[in-house]
């Protein structure tokens, strides 16, 4: 039996009153329960003791007989058992050292979901009915699910601008790996130019957040005059300005997508630099630039549509000069200050910065992908750890 790949289809729903009521008080206990496993697994750390998961789900048996918990049990129990499954792969991500340690949820600032699996859900001619609840969901079907399509999981969410979501987990028979092609191409990205390729072609930045920043600014100033509290008008002001940031993040993502889709279609091999962009958004007069670009995101997107479409991302060291190098003849420039977009060579060649920096990202990570990892690459992607970072994982205790 052929084996598919497993995508999100997401889409916007509107519930009624009691359907919205059902689902708040599902967040509300998906919260709950994952906060009180993440608080007895901290405190049994602290003792040198280990709690697994299936401790955790005996712990919820109990939580749910005791008097001060019973309404737990006003939801369906499948979301309150995903809470633990999803804490027991974030410690099982942080021991591995992929993440930092889980967090407690917050009311407020949290994503606020929760997941169904098969036995919490009917889905039926195009109709998606929960647990606990006599309607189906008022879905609006912005694309078609793959025919025949049975979704493996539910997740429902509640964004910041009051917008509710339903993301469908499906098999899509039509992702399926591309023609191969011969053609490579190397991105380097900028704040002046989002893209810079090794073609020559730059890709503007849009500077989303920029463009929407005196309809942000408006709304934060109103959001700022209201008294702190749990008043209707402040959660009016905060949903304005969640509103505009949902705008900016929608148009950001519509904008990545389409950028990312037509480098995996056009090419075979991406080659990219390996950016700590943690570490540069520590720089505040280049951080909400930085933010804006989302540089993580389209990384994030380019190696996962390459998986899926079979084609290969090379990311290389981030401290390879791929601005001071020439492309031409290989001489290293001393210094290559920000300010300077345009130099030439010893050579006689004059190089654009940001295309003269693509080229040789293509160079060095095309070098890697033949010779191995001595040619200082960080990682072949998806998939695989860096060649030259290899560090013993801890163990869970």
């Amino acid at each position: 039996m052929a084996t598919f790949v497993k995508r999100a289809f997401k889409y916007r729903f509107y519930p009624t009153d009691a359907q919205a009521a059902e689902l708040s008080r599902t967040f509300g206990c998906v919260r709950k329960v994952y906060n009180l496993a993440l608080a007895a697994r901290t405190q049994a750390w602290a003792r040198q003791e280990r709690v697994s998961y299936h401790q955790t789900s005996a712990m919820l048996t109990a939580w749910k007989k005791s008097e001060e918990l019973a309404y737990l049990n006003e939801v369906s129990s499948v979301p309150l058992q995903q809470a633990l499954r999803h804490l027991q792969t974030a410690f099982t991500n942080f021991f591995g050292r992929r993440a930092r340690h889980p967090r407690f949820k917050s009311r407020k600032k949290s994503r606020k979901s929760a997941e169904y699996t098969t036995s919490a859900f009917r889905f039926r001619a195009g109709r998606l009915t929960l647990a606990k609840m006599a309607e189906p969901l008022e879905i609006v079907w912005s694309r078609p699910l793959p025919e025949g399509a049975s979704p493996s999981t539910v997740t429902v969410s509640k964004d910041a601008a009051g917008r509710w979501y339903v993301s469908l987990l499906c098999e899509d028979p039509s992702v399926r790996p591309l023609p191969p092609t011969h053609a490579a191409v190397g991105v380097d990205v900028g704040l002046d130019h989002l893209l810079t390729l090794s073609t020559g072609e730059k890709v503007s930045n849009p500077r989303h957040e920029h463009r929407d920043g005196a309809r942000l600014a408006t709304a934060q100033r109103q959001l700022a005059r209201k008294a702190k509290g749990e008043g209707a008008n402040r959660a009016k002001a905060r949903r304005k300005v969640a509103k505009v940031y949902a705008r900016i993040t929608d148009r950001r993502r519509d904008h990545l997508h389409k950028i990312t889709t037509r480098l995996v279609r056009e090419n075979q091999t991406i080659v990219i630099e390996d950016l700590a962009v943690q570490n540069m958004m520590k720089n505040a007069s280049l951080a909400r630039a930085i933010s804006d670009a989302a540089w993580s995101d389209f990384r994030s997107m380019l190696e996962y549509k390459a998986q899926w479409y079979g084609r290969a991302v090379i990311a290389i060291d981030q401290w390879f000069p791929s601005s001071k190098l020439c492309s031409a003849c290989g001489s290293l420039q001393d210094t290559m200050p920000l300010n300077v977009r345009a130099w030439t060579c010893a050579c006689g060649t004059t190089h654009d910065r940001d295309v003269n920096a693509a080229k040789n990202i293509l160079a060095v990570g095309l070098t890697a992908s033949v010779c191995g990892a001595d040619v200082r690459p960080q990682r072949s992607t998806p998939g695989g750890q860096s060649a030259m970072k290899q560090k013993t994982p801890r163990r869970e205790p």
